[in-house]
């Protein structure tokens, strides 16, 4: 059973839970159908498909910015930096996954702990600064890390071919 179905109540806002289940899906599904892939598969695009690779890095690197922006502030010329590098093939599997779950893991724990008397409160993403809420950008940090678990999902069967 998917997460949403297994824990009724994690004693936390319901507005809150919703993040915090998808953030279990993600780290449930990435394990599972990243399961068994090579280094190399990882990192390939057959059919001109975005690599699995691509997607691990980016689900890491994206929900650690959306994190930074939840917690009011702007990104660092770290994050910056990094944020051009996740289409470059290096990393294992088992390296991008070990990051995305430190940082799912953080902002599972950011998320959970998020004053509820703050949930309306103004945020700012990007360089543009745009507007929006603090519990419009926790529930972005779920939705966004599932977008982009389901991209992989897609290219690890395409990887593997037919069944």
């Amino acid at each position: 059973m998917e997460p949403w179905l297994r824990e009724i109540d994690l004693g936390i806002h319901p507005a809150l839970a919703q993040p915090i289940f998808a953030l279990m899906q993600v780290r449930e599904d990435l394990e599972h159908h990243t399961a068994g892939l090579t280094d190399e598969q990882v990192w390939s695009s057959p059919a001109g498909i975005t690599p699995v690779g691509f997607h691990l890095a980016h689900i890491a690197g994206s929900t650690d910015r959306l994190v930074t922006y939840l917690h009011g502030r702007q990104l660092s010329e770290a994050q910056l930096a990094a944020l051009g590098t996740e289409a470059e093939p290096g990393p294992s599997r088992a390296e991008l996954l070990e990051r995305a779950g430190r940082v799912l893991d953080h902002a599972d724990w950011v998320i959970r702990n998020f004053p509820v008397q703050s949930l309306r409160a103004l945020r700012f993403v990007g360089r543009k600064r745009i507007r929006t809420t603090a519990i419009g950008l926790a529930i972005h940090i779920g939705e966004h890390a599932l977008r982009h678990t389901g991209q992989v999902v897609t290219a690890c069967q395409i990887l593997r071919g037919p069944t």
